[in-house]
């Protein structure tokens, strides 16, 4: 059946039976497919009828289809004629989220969650004002996404415009799984979509406006009576009522004859609708509905048969160092408390919360709300450990800067992801932390290189009462120690200087090469290689590891007097980067060696590996070296001061 969908209208002409077979092919191939390359397995399993259906009641891409967050659209690409899975989220291959290069079909590439809502109002109000009353808008948010202050913002001003063809589909994919609600709730799903039921409705309450005040009491309460009966028969907890949305369901998501049934009636309201989809996630793969972890909602390659991973890492990940760290301080220090955003155990956090349950706070897809519960919690006296991927500090800096910042409160942020990510896409590289976060006054970020400076700029992190403080590290394995030569007075290590295998007798800043190498964090090995590279050449550097980039150490500003040209290296965007801010340290201090700042290129990075991502911005040690060779030279800008 899958070989015949080339596009969302070969679905038309489908008979049920053969959308059920469907259904089987799609969910087949999706175990096939996304067990060789990894990717979001579970979400997608649990989407298969519903998308089905969506595209066979609506019609993209004239009917826009906003999914949010976005990673479980793959079954959508199936059905707008993309099935080749071979290369997903790999350079050339598909995206693992929707990505207008692809498909007309595809609207919103951002891959942060609940947005969708705010798409599709701005959408609909288009289509209302430009006179294209025949179109429709449909949001697919996860009941997740529901967390996020976004949401309900953008549910506040649908309903106050609420003459516009919008329907949201709540896929609720909770552990609950909860059965099909009856036929009185179908019936009263049909009831409260009809035209004429919203014709009573709306002359009801012109009628008893007629009678004034008492008039509106009375209809007020005779309403509130009704919603209240409709409320306890179907199952709705009256959420929506008093947004004057439509609300039809629970549905079970995995009939789909049913998803149809109330997707129609959405659609025919002519007003805002939501529709509540329940649906399981990792439907018809065992290893999947039985993962107690998160149902495959990540996976990488694994044996399609059973679900176990191909390849398991002996090496350590910088998220198990935090996960380890974080519990030995909390026995420590009773003060400390944890604060995540639906990220409990991918941040690491879960080991916290299983040793203290009292003292973890898991507030859902809200990062604003977490940054700003963090200051109210350090004003309680506490000390708040705030652990979120880098990518998603962005939705939060204006309570980082005024709600932190401002009232210098002791909050630890802790930004795990940091740099490039690489498969996931341009919104899931964590490049903009360091630009972002480095203009609020007085805060203090460290970026370990290794597992022992992680511990230890955590502990030391921890340990600040009076302003914020950052720890960031990248995804992946933490990699083979890095032991410095020496670390001076404010705590700036030496890893690297030519000819020195030892603290100089003159003391820790008695040091001068050519190149002045400032490391930030994992670029600290991309550092020491093009260190190697260039003394072959003849060209002598040190290496330097501030640990704390920011501020910037009085310590480098004397070491980069002493060398020819500096050199600062990065995993995040180069513009207002800590390099930026170590050439502006250098200036007010009178130093005139020039700064090469190394760093993300000024754009959206496209989905790639890591490494792939690595060299497309120079960041690679033979480049770097290639580079510093022309700078020493002189027939490279900035130009290395003459000896």
């Amino acid at each position: 059946m899958l070989e015949r969908i080339t596009g969302p209208r070969d679905l038309d002409a489908l008979t049920p039976e053969e959308c059920v077979e469907l259904a089987a092919d799609i969910r087949a191939f999706l175990i096939a497919e996304v067990s060789k390359t990894g990717g979001h397995l579970g979400p997608n399993l649990g989407v298969v009828e519903l998308t089905i259906a969506l595209h066979r009641v609506f019609d993209s891409p004239n009917d826009p289809i906003v999914w949010d967050t976005g990673h479980q659209s793959y079954v959508h690409k199936l059905l707008t004629g993309r099935k080749d899975f071979s290369d997903l989220r790999k350079r050339g291959g598909l995206a693992g989220y929707p990505q207008r290069a692809e498909s007309v079909h595809d609207v919103v590439e951002s891959s942060h969650a609940s947005s969708s809502l705010s798409w599709a109002d701005g959408i609909s109000r288009a289509f209302a004002s430009t006179g294209k009353q025949d179109r429709h808008v449909v949001a697919v948010v996860g009941d997740g996404a529901l967390t996020g202050g976004m949401t309900w913002e953008a549910l506040n001003n649908i309903t106050d415009d609420n003459d516009r063809n919008l329907i949201i589909v709540v896929n609720d994919n909770g552990r609950s799984y909860a059965p099909t609600i009856g036929g009185m709730a179908r019936f009263l799903n049909g009831v409260r979509v009809t035209g004429g039921y919203r014709d009573l409705q709306e002359g009801s309450e012109r009628l008893f406006n007629n009678f004034g005040a008492a008039g509106r009491t009375v209809y007020r309460a005779a309403r509130g009576a009704l919603r209240g009966f409709v409320s306890r028969a179907s199952g709705n907890q009256d959420l929506y009522a008093n947004l004057d949305i439509k609300y039809v369901g629970p549905v079970d998501g995995h009939d789909l004859a049913a998803v149809e049934v109330a997707l129609k009636q959405a659609k025919g309201y002519g007003r805002p609708a939501l529709v509540h989809v329940i649906t399981e996630k990792g439907r018809g793969y065992a290893p999947a509905v039985n993962d107690e972890a998160d149902q495959f909602h990540a996976i990488g390659q694994i044996n399609p048969d059973n679900g176990a991973p191909l390849a398991s890492s002996s090496e350590r990940g910088w998220t198990s160092v935090f996960r380890e760290e974080i519990v030995a301080l909390a026995h420590k220090n009773p003060k400390l408390v944890g604060i995540t955003g639906a990220m409990l155990r991918p941040t690491g956090l879960d080991a916290f919360a299983q040793a203290y349950p009292q003292r973890v706070y898991d507030v859902g897809i809200a990062e604003q709300h977490a940054v700003t519960t963090a200051a109210g919690l350090a004003y309680g006296g506490l000390h708040p450990v705030v652990a979120i991927y880098a990518t998603f500090m962005n939705r939060a800096f204006d309570q980082v800067l005024m709600d932190v910042g401002l009232h210098r409160a002791g909050v630890t942020f802790v930004l795990d992801r940091a740099g490039i990510t690489g498969p996931d896409g341009a919104s899931h590289n964590g490049v903009w932390d360091l630009a972002m976060l480095q203009i609020v006054p007085g805060i203090r970020i460290a970026a370990p290189r290794d597992e022992a400076t992680l511990r230890e700029t955590l502990r030391e992190a921890v340990a600040v009462e009076d302003a914020p403080t950052v720890v960031r590290y990248p995804k992946g394995s933490v990699g083979e120690p890095l032991p410095g030569l020496w670390r001076t007075a404010d705590g700036v290590d030496v890893l690297y200087a030519a000819g020195q295998t030892a603290e100089p007798a003159a003391g820790p800043l008695a040091v001068s090469a050519d190149v002045l190498f400032v490391a930030v964090g994992p670029m600290t090995r991309t550092a020491l290689d093009a260190a190697a590279i260039l003394a072959e050449q003849g060209i002598t550097s040190t290496v330097i590891d501030p640990r704390w980039v920011i501020p910037v150490m009085r310590s480098v500003v004397d070491l980069a007097a002493t060398h020819r040209l500096v050199v600062s290296i990065e995993d995040g965007l180069r513009v207002g980067g800590v390099g930026t801010t170590i050439r502006q340290e250098l200036r007010e201090a009178g130093v005139d060696t020039a700064v090469s700042e190394l760093g993300t290129p000024y754009e959206y990075l496209e989905h790639a590996s890591r490494d792939e991502l690595l060299e497309d911005a120079g960041l690679t040690a033979p480049q770097i070296a290639a580079e510093i060779v022309e700078q020493v030279r002189g027939t490279r800008l900035p130009a290395a001061r003459p000896e």
